[in-house]
């Protein structure tokens, strides 16, 4: 039966925030976009028209996904990070809005430097971090670091999708293993860990727990493996004087910057997101 995209999103959006999804009108809204492969704009210059069977049917298998719990951007194939598109995937953690004050606050450090700048994204996941750095600061290259074959494809196609091949590489490595001398040193270190204590995996909302990579999630005992790990091993990775910022879980800043402190970092300080959560601590390697 013929129905228009408009009952086609009326029926989404009621579906959806029958399921309890908050977001559900703007989530109909994308599901349908994809569906149909159209753009907000041509959505809504279209809405009145009759859709087809085959777009009918692609928003019902969509939203029967969602509805089993997929996060509505690994529905899609990309998310938006501060104004700028990122492919997504199971590969890697979605990137977040809390996140963005991570990547604001690198390119502010970023900005103190002249001339030419180098940044370190490591566990980049999507390596929406440092990509949003070298899109956005023209004199500024980055490398970025992951563990994952996955994550590492996201990132080439990240690098290429935002023209960057030329300022952008991505590299395997571990960041619980000491860099090697051969990636030189950064101005800025930038890291958003593995930091959900393993005893609190089970807990977390399904969306992310089955959905999101258990590899971008586990930081061990008391969440803070990898912030001792990496504050200790990859110093040579920066510059003296270099800026190490790290993204935190509730309630850890306050133990993440007792690592810095004994790791030769000063100026030592914590960053709070709009919830009030202390969510950015960031060290200067000692000169």
């Amino acid at each position: 039966m013929a129905i228009t995209y408009h009952d086609l999103y009326l029926k989404t959006r009621m579906a959806l925030s029958s399921a309890g999804i908050e977001a559900a009108q703007l989530e109909a809204r994308e599901i349908l976009c994809a569906a149909a492969e159209k753009t907000a704009e041509e959505l809504y210059r279209d809405i009145s028209l009759y859709t087809t069977d085959a777009i009918a049917e692609k928003t019902e298998a969509l939203q029967a996904r969602r509805l089993a719990g997929e996060p509505i951007a690994y529905l899609l194939g990309e998310w938006s990070f501060c104004g700028l598109p990122f492919f997504v995937s199971p590969a890697a953690l979605i990137p977040r809005v809390d996140t963005e004050m991570l990547a604001q606050l690198a390119m502010n450090r970023l900005k103190e430097h002249p001339g030419h700048t180098r940044i370190l994204d490591l566990c980049a996941g999507t390596g929406c971090v440092g990509l949003t750095a070298a899109a956005l600061l023209k004199n500024t290259r980055a490398v970025l670091v992951d563990l994952s074959d996955g994550a590492l494809d996201l990132c080439k196609r990240n690098i290429r999708r935002h023209k960057l091949t030329g300022r952008a590489v991505s590299l395997k490595g571990d960041a619980l293993q000491a860099p090697s001398h051969a990636l030189g040193q950064f101005d800025v270190l930038v890291c958003n860990p593995p930091y959900i204590p393993t005893g609190d995996l089970a807990a977390l909302d399904t969306s992310v727990k089955d959905f999101e990579p258990l590899l971008a999630l586990d930081g061990g005992e008391d969440g803070l493996d990898f912030y001792r790990g990496i504050t200790e091993l990859w110093q040579p990775a920066l510059k003296p004087g270099g800026h190490l910022l790290y993204e935190v879980g509730i309630g850890q800043a306050g133990d993440v910057g007792a690592i810095l402190a004994q790791n030769q970092f000063e100026q030592i300080q914590t960053f709070q997101d709009t919830q009030g959560i202390g969510r950015v601590v960031e060290g200067v390697l000692n000169s």
